[in-house]
């Protein structure tokens, strides 16, 4: 019995860490841990949730806290504090750069009274020879080990160093001596044009586009170049090789909606988007553009009841919209429904994306794409301020610093864009798949033309042929269910005007968010929110529809 007893593992201590976003902590954590978890990258408010991790020979248990603002309300600053709570030593973590200004505000908002603590200064390979005397002065004044580190960089010697501190941690000095820090002269952030007061933000947005038109542009004209080869040297001989089967199955496979004809002619054209644009948003936020572009475009981003912060969901958007709802986390109370409002109409994620090229490219006018993600954006900020009517204070924040642009390594940027590739390998496409199926299957037993038929008045407000309601129904589900309008190749889109095929690709992308987005909006925000988000886009989606086809009847 006594035996067994002293056999039981002792329970791990809870190390937190914390600090202000951009600190590096998500850096240290994957440092410490050796985990290349991918999730975290030199873009503010990276962290979104709690992770943890064992270090078993240590007695550790290492939990990584989101990044704090300062007198924000958010879902991610409050998960943090209350992370600190249940902490038994805290590793506090700042900028080596900014220490003098970040360390009392981070103090100030943090209660450590009784607990283990050490500070650990990072970006040390940014700060100036004055570095080792601001050790020697945090480490006196605090009380604590003070430990500088290029978390970018950790190597097993820094990683045992920083472990013994833990270990050996002790809570700070009841009476702090920090009064006159030493000063060091330090590497600032590089200065970019996004910073000029006039024409940055002109610059951020043609950044901006430029993130998405150049890999859509590209994906374009390699979709174009393999899609004949594919209907040569596999479509049509797989057509005479099942001349004789079924016809129920062979239609399954090779139908208007069939797995193998309308699977194939879907991934073409969005597998090429899903990856050149999971390549360019990797670089972008490793290289620390994302928040350049995001600091830049804060004051626009007012205009319509968000702020510069906010920007960060929204484009994470547009790579998946149940990513970007759990980011929104990082918002501010008073702003983070209307964040969510804007991801839902105006964030086209990037199966949505190459969806849509697909579509315009069938009825052989891809240069649709571009006023229609115009129009997109500019109607989803008008939704957003016609449904969130919360004035923001004009005030900046009382504390912000600009992100280092640093080179992206090779291993974050493949690990994101992998990540990426696999969802949708994984995920989209063999829910695609049961599309095509669940397609086919309402086709032979003519519920889809039940469907049709039902959903032709309505459609015929919008100058839409009957046969669309297939597209926009299943869009409803996924927002790449609009590429079952690519049946028979593609003939039905070819033979709408190019009013028709801009309303129907609008309509099919803005009616709805996706089934899993708005599962996930339920999840975060309640039944009741993600039910009034519903409506209130419905009624814009429709509304702007009417105003976008009687302008285009106008003109024509």
């Amino acid at each position: 019995m006594l035996n067994s007893v002293l056999e039981q593992p002792e329970e791990l201590r809870q190390v937190v860490l914390v600090g202000f976003e951009s600190a590096g902590k998500s850096a240290l954590f994957r440092g410490l841990t050796g985990r290349d978890t991918g999730e975290e990258s030199n873009v503010r408010g990276s962290t979104v949730t709690v992770r943890r991790a064992e270090l078993p020979e240590q007695q550790l248990e290492l939990v990584d806290t989101p990044g704090i603002r300062l007198k924000d309300d958010s879902v991610t600053t409050m998960l943090a504090l209350k992370q600190l709570a249940a902490g038994d030593t805290v590793v506090m973590v700042v900028r080596g750069t900014d220490v003098v200004q970040e360390l009392p505000l981070l103090l100030g908002m943090l209660d450590v009274t009784g607990k283990n603590a050490v500070l650990v200064l990072t970006f040390a390979d940014k700060c100036g020879p004055g570095l080792t005397a601001q050790v020697d002065y945090y480490r006196k004044g605090l009380g604590i080990s003070v430990l500088p580190f290029n978390t970018r960089e950790m190597d097993g010697n820094a990683q045992g160093l920083l472990c013994r501190a833990i270990v050996a941690a002790r809570p700070m000095k009841r009476h702090l001596q920090l009064e006159s820090p030493p000063a060091s002269p330090v590497i600032e952030p590089q200065t970019t044009m996004f910073e000029h007061t006039v024409w940055g933000r002109f610059a951020a947005l043609a950044a901006l586009i430029l993130l998405f038109a150049v890999p859509v542009y590209v994906a374009y004209l390699f979709s174009g170049w393999v899609q004949p080869l594919a209907d040569v040297w596999i479509l049509e001989p797989l057509d005479r090789m099942t001349v004789g089967l079924w016809n129920p199955l062979q239609a399954m496979m090779l139908g208007d909606y069939g797995m193998i004809s309308l699977g194939l002619y879907s991934f073409i054209w969005a597998f090429p988007v899903v990856f050149l644009i999971g390549v360019s948003v990797a670089v972008t936020e490793e290289s620390g553009l994302k928040d350049r572009i995001t600091d830049s475009l804060d004051g626009w981003m007012r205009k319509i009841g968000l702020n510069g912060k906010d920007l960060i969901p929204v484009l994470s958007g547009f790579g998946c919209n149940v990513v970007a709802v759990f980011q929104s986390r990082t918002c501010s109370s008073c702003t983070r429904k209307a964040c969510v409002s804007m991801i839902s109409f105006a964030s086209a994620c990037s199966y949505q994306i190459g969806a849509s090229l697909s579509i315009f490219s069938s009825g052989g006018k891809p240069w649709l794409f571009f006023p229609y993600m115009l129009v997109l954006v500019l109607v989803g900020a008008l939704h957003t301020r016609l449904w969130n009517r919360n004035r923001l204070d004009d005030t900046l924040p009382l504390h912000a610093n600009r992100t280092f642009l640093q080179k992206p390594s090779w291993r974050s940027v493949s690990w994101r864009v992998r990540s990426v590739m696999k969802q949708f390998l994984i995920q989209a496409m063999p829910i695609f798949i049961g599309i095509c199926v669940v397609a086919s299957l309402l086709e032979q037993t003519g519920v889809l033309s039940v469907l049709t038929r039902t959903l032709t008045p309505l459609l015929a407000i919008f100058h839409l042929p009957g046969d669309a309601a297939g597209g926009i129904l299943f869009s409803i589900l996924r927002k790449d269910g609009l590429l079952v309008l690519n049946q028979d190749q593609g003939s039905f889109i070819a033979d709408l005007s190019g009013g028709q095929l801009f309303i129907l690709v609008y309509l099919a992308s803005t009616l709805t968010a996706c089934l899993v987005t708005m599962w996930t909006v339920r999840k975060e925000l309640g039944a009741a929110f993600a039910a009034q988000l519903t409506g209130r886009q419905l009624l814009t989606s429709l509304g702007s529809a009417f105003v976008l086809a009687w302008v285009w009847n106008w003109m024509a």
